[in-house]
Parts: structure tokens; C-alpha cells; sequence
């Protein structure tokens, strides 16, 4: 007697499906895993198949980064600018913690296509945020700025807390503390004074308090204070 078959049918593919499953592939096993082939065992399907969802590897990619990016809800008509920037930064960090073998993704392949041949879904944050500065008064111009200003720093925190999350912390703090233990006191007295707060690393508090300096000055530029009298 022979034993009876699984006859479940396989998941009904979309081209959603094949970019969540790529997404899994790149969350457990990095960018490097992620290939037709690769792609088409984790799904049970033959790879040429998958070509009728993604043109090629690098579609998974921009698929991908959509996908992530789709995660972040932005809310252009909200007065408080200031606030939406705040939790746009909290949320944005969150996602790189949650997929942080895409955040390659986020911060260079952009830098490879031209802005108007990049993927819709990459677009809609800059878009999305350019209207949420222009509408609480900053020039157009200026939104743009303030956006590049915005996103670099941001991209720059979590590329360092990235750093420090990977590394193993016990590990890491006895090598920092043992490090700036040997660096001459009389040319470095602040890092070796600030040892215990560089191996102690909030990422969390450290993005609040970087959001905090950049929007006080983004605020002043937006509302400058009256000259003082006699100018």
C-alpha cells in the first residue's frame, strides 16, 4: 500500500507573493542569497517561471525596497511637521532593525538610477515629505534641502547603529574601553572622557537627540526671530 501524497495546492502567485518571499530569502540569509534559483526553491517553483513576476534579479531588488519603504506611513497633511519628522525617524529606524540586511538598498541603490527611472514606491516618501515641509511654510527649495539634510543624517544613524547592533556588545565594550584606555590623554581627552557613554550606545535616545538639534534648527530657519532692537 502506498502512502498517500500531499495533493495541498501551492500558493497562488502574484508578483506581491514573489516579493515577500524574496524579502524573507534577503531577511535570512542576506543580499547575496537572493537569485532566481535561489528564489524559486524557497518558493517550490521552477526559477524561469518567477520572470513573469520580476524581470530579473535587480527587479527583485527595486521590488524589494518598495515593499519596505511601503511599511512607512507618512502623512503630508499633518500641521505638526515637526512631530510627523520625529516619528518618520523612530519608524524608519524600526524597519531598518526589522530588515536590516536591506538597508544596502535603501541608502545606496538609489544612488545608481537616475531619480525619474526609479521604482514609484521609492519616490513616495520624498514626495510625501516635500509636501509636508512646503505645507508648514518652507519654500520649495528650502523643503528640499531640509529633506536631504533630513535623510542623510538619518541614513548615517542607522548605518552606525547597524554597526553597533552586529558587533557582539560585550565584546565591543572591552575592546572601546580598552582602546581608548591607550590613546594619549593629552591628544584625546574627550573620546577617552566619553568611553562610557560611546560603549553604553542608546540607539533609540541617540536618534531622538540628533532629531531634536536638527529640527530646533530647522524650526529657527523657518521662523526666524525678529532683529534685536537698534539693528
Amino acid at each position: 500500500m502506498t502512502a498517500p501524497q500531499d495533493t495541498a495546492p501551492k500558493q497562488r502567485l502574484n508578483r506581491e507573493a514573489v516579493l515577500e518571499a524574496a524579502l524573507e530569502l534577503v531577511d535570512a540569509e542576506g543580499l547575496e542569497a537572493l537569485s532566481m534559483r535561489r528564489l524559486g526553491q524557497a518558493l517550490d517553483r521552477d526559477p524561469m517561471g518567477l520572470y513573469r513576476y520580476a524581470e530579473n534579479r535587480a527587479d527583485l531588488l527595486d521590488g524589494i525596497t518598495e515593499l519596505v519603504l511601503n511599511e512607512l506611513a507618512i502623512f503630508p497633511e499633518d500641521p505638526d511637521w515637526q512631530a510627523q519628522l520625529r516619528r518618520i525617524a523612530h519608524d524608519l529606524r524600526l524597519l531598518a532593525l526589522r530588515h536590516p540586511n536591506v538597508v544596502p538598498l535603501l541608502v545606496t541603490r538609489p544612488l545608481s538610477t537616475p531619480l525619474g527611472l526609479r521604482p514609484l514606491g521609492t519616490l513616495r516618501p520624498l514626495e510625501q515629505i516635500l509636501g509636508l515641509l512646503i505645507e508648514a511654510g518652507f519654500a520649495p527649495n528650502d523643503a528640499l534641502h531640509v529633506y536631504r539634510a533630513y535623510y542623510g543624517f538619518l541614513y548615517g544613524h542607522i548605518l552606525n547603529e547597524l554597526q553597533e547592533f552586529i558587533v557582539d556588545p560585550d565584546e565591543n565594550e572591552a575592546l572601546l574601553r580598552l582602546g581608548l584606555h591607550r590613546l594619549p590623554a593629552r591628544d584625546f581627552p574627550h573620546l577617552r572622557a566619553l568611553a562610557p557613554v560611546l560603549a553604553d550606545y542608546d540607539g533609540e535616545a541617540e536618534l531622538d537627540q540628533g532629531i531634536s538639534i536638527l529640527l530646533s534648527g530647522l524650526a529657527e530657519r523657518l521662523n526666524p526671530r525678529a532683529g534685536t532692537p537698534g539693528d
